[in-house]
C-alpha cells in the first residue's frame, strides 16, 4: 500500500468520522428533549421526528464523500490504485471540509433541534417554524459538501 493511498483512506474516513459524530452528538441532543415531550405528549412524535431527524444528514454528507474517495482509488472496486504523495494529500484535504463543517454544524444544528423541540411541546402550531429554524444550520453542512466535492473533482487520479 503506497504512502498517498494512505493519506486518500485517512481522508475518507475523517469525512465519515467528524461529520457521523457530528451527527451522531446532534441527533442525540435533540433525541434527548424528544424524549421528555414525547412522556407528556405522545401524540407530537411525529412533530418532534423530524426535528430529531435534521441533524443526521451531516453524517449522509460524510458518508458520501468518503465513498467518493473510495470509489476514486478503487477501493470498493477491490483493486487499490497507487497514488501519489500529492494525489492522497488532495484527497485527505477533501474529505476535511464536510468533516469539519459536519461535526461542528450536527452538534449545533442539535442544540437547535432542542430548542425547536421544547417549542413544539408548548405550541405545536409551531413546529414548521422550528423546522426552519433548525435547517438553517444545515446551510453551513452543504456549503462543506459543495467544497469537498470541488476539491475531490479537482484532484486528478
Amino acid at each position: 500500500m503506497t504512502t498517498g493511498l494512505v493519506y486518500a483512506l485517512i481522508g475518507a474516513a475523517l469525512a465519515a468520522g467528524l461529520a457521523g459524530g457530528g451527527s451522531a452528538m446532534g441527533v442525540a441532543i435533540a433525541g434527548k428533549a424528544a424524549a421528555g415531550v414525547i412522556s407528556e405528549k405522545p401524540n407530537l412524535f411525529g412533530r418532534v421526528l423530524i426535528l430529531q431527524a435534521l441533524p443526521g444528514t451531516q453524517g449522509i454528507y460524510g458518508f458520501l464523500v468518503a465513498i467518493l474517495i473510495m470509489v476514486k482509488i478503487g477501493m470498493l472496486g477491490g483493486a487499490p490504485i497507487a497514488l501519489t504523495n500529492a494525489q492522497g494529500l488532495g484527497l485527505l484535504a477533501s474529505g476535511l471540509p464536510i468533516g469539519i463543517t459536519g461535526l461542528i454544524s450536527g452538534w449545533y444544528q442539535g442544540k437547535i433541534a432542542a430548542a425547536s423541540i421544547s417549542m413544539t411541546a408548548k405550541k405545536p402550531e409551531m413546529s414548521a417554524r422550528g423546522m426552519t429554524m433548525t435547517a438553517m444550520v444545515e446551510t453551513y453542512a452543504i456549503l462543506g459538501l459543495l467544497v469537498s466535492v470541488l476539491m475531490y473533482i479537482a484532484v486528478a487520479v
